[in-house]
C-alpha cells in the first residue's frame, strides 16, 4: 500500500513536479502493471488502498489521472528528470 499521502488527480503541469519526483514509485509500479494486464480496480487497491467497490468513480479517476501522468513522464516528462538541477 502507498505510505505517500496522494491527490485524486496528480497536479498536471508542463514540467515534471514535486509531487511527481514524490510519486515516481507510484508511476512505475502503475506502468508495470498496465503493461502486465492487470486489471485496474485490483491495482488501485494495492496502491492506492482505495476500494473500488465502495469509491468506484474516485477509484477510476485515482487510477486513471496517475497512470496517464506516469504516461507522459515516460514519453517526454523523464528528459527534464535527467537535466542538472539548479542549487
Amino acid at each position: 500500500m502507498n505510505e505517500l499521502p496522494f491527490q485524486d488527480r496528480p497536479p498536471k503541469t508542463d514540467r515534471v513536479n514535486a509531487y511527481d519526483e514524490k510519486h515516481l514509485a507510484i508511476y512505475v509500479r502503475l506502468l508495470m502493471a498496465d503493461e502486465e494486464g492487470a486489471d485496474w480496480r485490483e491495482v488501485v487497491h494495492e496502491i492506492f488502498g482505495l476500494d473500488p467497490v465502495v469509491e468506484p468513480d474516485r477509484a477510476k479517476t485515482v487510477h486513471d489521472s496517475h497512470l496517464a501522468r506516469a504516461r507522459w513522464i515516460v514519453q517526454s516528462g523523464y528528459q527534464q528528470l535527467l537535466q542538472p538541477r539548479m542549487q
